[in-house]
């Protein structure tokens, strides 16, 4: 099969309209044999089909014979006649003239479309001639043909834009309409070209495809022509600055524009630049203005508005590409050019609200530039600094001191939580800025807490339920870990259990345990042994009332009163002065008798009457009936003296009682002065002067049974504030000495720097160097340790 191939039948379809037909090329060897000795050969042979580009221009070429085959199908065993199909006589060849002619045709095709006119021939034939000039290795001079066309079509257009007097909104307009007229052309034009844009194109990357030799002809030619591209840029600037000033605008016409730049990939050389130079003018001068004009709350809007809307415009028109650089410029302009402004102006007036929708807001804004949550969490530092020392210094605000910082802490909590998104930052910027201010006073804070909890774990406080007084307590404990002088917190918490728990005034058993164990999971075991010791002898207490009933019942003593004694072991309870009064007689029995029954126990030990802290019940006689009367020892012992006499002057009493002075009155004003008047006074008065007649008041009225005559409570004194301070200085003192003492027998020898250092590890409490010093002065005359004779700036200790 060297010189010749077969080809299988052909396929007819639908009259006259298209024919498909298959050739068999001779080769080129031009071999004569007749094909009909070959019939065997060609059973075996494969077919091979191939479409002729040829077939409109020689359609009688091929010589080929079509035979049917139904009639002999039709009758059985009738020989089977083949299609036979012969070679050509002669090489096909090419009409005269067909490239210009064709051209011709494909010219005229191109210039009907950019003149919007009808195309005289079929788009088929059209396509059909491209394809027929590419495979006959025409496709080069087409396409430079075809780029030669389209450019003289594109420099035709400039003419019209070239004129000085034109409107730019018309201007714009009609480069809109020359760029969308050019895209449907180019679109055009392709569909007709597409054979060439497939396979000479493919074939040649350096050159442009059909649509972006458009692109670049127009780009070359109009749009990077300086009149046209400038007068085009400076009206886009203009119609977004009307529409940025809330004017209304095509933004159909803005999009097409900018999508063209886009397409041209002149959008960010000739566009973007100048866009955002106008963008940063225009908010560098708003912002500015509106600082000075607008609070802080409608600026943040109006900053938060226009970001808003740049957002919007970038998704109708702008390209994508430039969304990072426009939002970075409306906030370094509208922002973080103003962010001390905006926190100076108007922080303080937002936190005091709180006005949480304009934190929020804030928050938003100050997060999105460098450095604004910094600059935010440093004047939000501040204002708790400012406003907590107001609460914390001024002595008049004592009162309400630490319900003003537990309000203030909960405002800031909330503000964290709700506009701040629980920020670790904010929320580390409290704590630091509360322990700072709570500090700056010096031990009152520690001692008001104190006295608050006092308040609020004491009976008679109905303010809230178990519940309530629990998660108040985890509040205060938050304060509570901001002190540093928590020694201090506990002398004065220490001396109010103590009142709390003698004169049965704790509201609440589990409220206190809880406190307590919470102050020792705070500060540890060590700070809270002493009161754990309390509650002890609390309980031994009652138990000790209890075996002393029974000892008074097995020896059938009979007692005409009931006598209950608590035991305190004095290193636990605060410290008590002792008081030395006049008891009577029968009292004076049955204290002796339980002191007699306690220590035949607990041989060693010594017991100290305080008579400062006893309280009992008296039966009363008046004329309406008889009454029980709740009264401290003191008011007792006043009252027990009417027995024997109905009237008493002040120094009868006095003598009589043994009683302080100060404490006699303060005891005779509870009784002659307050609502239960037991007592009548003469002359009448608030204040009990020295000659002061007093007798019983024997019609005294009132509709409860047992009836509670608070003793008249003495103000704290600055003298007893003093010498509790006193305490707690002389309890560090101690502390210090055990810590140097402590450091130096594991050191052994250390220098003075590095002692200091590591005391300030171990105290617990603020101290001065100086003082530091001091207490190394005294152990070193205590022969704890001693200076090093060779350097005096070293300690070694001594063993």
């Amino acid at each position: 099969m060297s010189g010749s191939a077969k080809t299988t039948v052909l396929v007819e379809e639908g009259g006259n309209q298209s024919r498909k037909r298959s050739f068999s090329h001779a080769s080129n060897e031009h071999t004569k044999k007749d094909l009909n000795t070959k019939k065997t050969k060609s059973e075996d042979m494969s077919a091979n089909e191939k479409k002729s580009n040829f077939s409109v221009l020689n359609p009688n070429s091929n010589g080929a014979v079509k035979t049917s085959s139904a009639s002999s199908m039709s009758k059985p065993g009738a020989t089977t006649k083949k299609l036979v199909i012969k070679n050509f006589k002669s090489k096909p060849n090419l009409p005269e003239n067909y490239q210009e002619t064709t051209w011709s045709k494909l010219k005229e095709a191109v210039i009907a479309i950019q003149t919007s006119k009808a195309i005289a021939y079929s788009l088929e034939e059209l396509y059909q001639a491209v394809e027929n000039m590419c495979k006959h290795k025409m496709a080069s001079q087409l396409y430079v043909n075809l780029t030669n066309l389209v450019e003289a079509h594109v420099k035709s257009n400039i003419e019209q834009f070239l004129s000085e007097s034109m409107d730019r909104q018309v201007f714009l307009k009609r480069i809109d309409d020359c760029w969308r007229a050019h895209c449907r052309q180019m679109i055009m034009i392709r569909s007709i070209f597409l054979y060439l844009d497939r396979t000479y194109v493919l074939q040649n990357p350096s050159i442009h495809s059909i649509w972006d030799m458009g692109l670049d002809l127009f780009r070359h030619h109009i749009a990077m022509n300086t009149l046209i591209q400038t007068r085009t840029v400076d009206g886009l600037l203009l119609l977004i600055e009307r529409e940025r000033g809330g004017d209304s605008v095509d933004i159909s016409l803005l999009k097409s524009l900018l999508r063209m730049l886009s397409d041209l990939q002149i959008y960010q050389d000739a566009f973007e630049h100048k866009f955002l130079l106008a963008t940063e003018r225009l908010y560098a001068a708003e912002g500015q203005r509106l600082m000075r004009e607008l609070a802080v709350p409608q600026y943040l809007a109006h900053v938060e508005k226009r970001l808003r809307e740049e957002n919007e415009r970038l998704l109708h028109y702008l390209d994508p590409c430039t969304k990072w650089q426009l939002i970075h410029t409306i906030e370094r302009q509208l922002l973080s050019e103003h962010l001390a402004g905006i926190l100076s102006k108007g922080l303080e007036s937002l936190m005091d609200g709180p006005r949480q929708q304009d934190l929020t807001t804030l928050y938003s804004l100050f997060s999105r530039v460098k450095d604004g949550l910094n600059e935010l969490c440093n004047h939000f530092n501040a204002y708790i600094k400012k406003k907590g020392r107001t609460i914390v210094i001024e002595p008049e605000r004592d009162k309400t001191m630490v319900a003003e910082l537990l309000e203030f802490k909960e405002q800031l909590d909330n503000v964290v939580t709700a506009c701040f998104q629980r920020n670790d930052r904010f929320l580390y910027s409290i704590r630091e800025a509360f322990e700072h201010f709570i500090n700056q006073r010096q031990n009152k804070p520690a001692e008001l807490i104190a006295k608050f909890v006092d308040l609020k774990l004491r009976a008679g406080n109905k303010e809230a339920t178990e519940e309530e007084l629990e998660r108040l307590l985890d509040k205060i404990m938050v304060l509570f870990r901001f002190i540093h002088g928590k020694d201090v917190f506990e002398a004065f918490y220490k001396k109010d259990l103590a009142k709390r728990l003698l004169v049965g005034k704790s509201a609440s058993v589990d409220a206190e345990k809880s406190m307590l164990s919470k102050l020792k999971q705070e500060c540890g075991g060590g700070f809270t042994c002493k009161l754990e010791g309390m509650f002890k002898d609390m309980e031994l207490s009652k138990d000790i009332n209890i075996t002393y009933k029974q000892h008074l019942a097995a020896s059938q003593e009979t007692v005409g009163l009931e006598l209950s004694v608590y035991i305190l072991t004095m290193g636990f309870w605060p410290t008590y002065p002792p008081v030395e009064v006049r008891l009577p007689a029968e009292l004076t029995r049955h204290q002796d008798h339980f002191a007699k029954f306690y220590l035949a126990k607990h041989s060693g030990r010594k017991l100290q009457w305080q008579a400062t802290l006893g309280h009992c019940v008296l039966r009363a006689h008046f004329a309406q009936g008889n009454k029980e009367l709740q009264v401290s020892l003191f008011q007792a012992l006043v009252l027990l003296l009417f027995n024997d006499g109905d009237n008493l002057s002040f120094e009868d009493i006095k003598t009589a009682t043994n009683i302080e002075e100060g404490e006699l009155r303060r005891t005779l004003q509870s009784l002659a002065c307050g609502k239960a008047r037991v007592v009548t006074k003469t002359p009448k008065g608030r204040d009990v002067q020295d000659r002061d007649q007093f007798a019983f008041n024997a019609d005294f009225t009132n509709k409860l049974f047992r009836i509670k005559i608070n003793q008249i409570q003495m103000k704290e004194t600055s003298e007893e504030q003093k010498a509790t301070e006193e305490r707690v200085f002389q309890d560090r003192q101690y502390q210090i000495d055990a810590a140097i003492v402590r450091v130096m027998k594991m050191r052994k020898t250390l220098c003075h720097n590095l002692l200091i250092s590591e005391l300030y590890n171990q105290l617990k409490f603020p101290v001065k160097p100086a003082d530091l010093k001091k207490r190394i002065e005294s152990l070193i005359d205590r022969d704890y340790m001693e200076r090093d004779k060779e350097n005096p700036n070293q300690y070694n200790y001594v063993a």
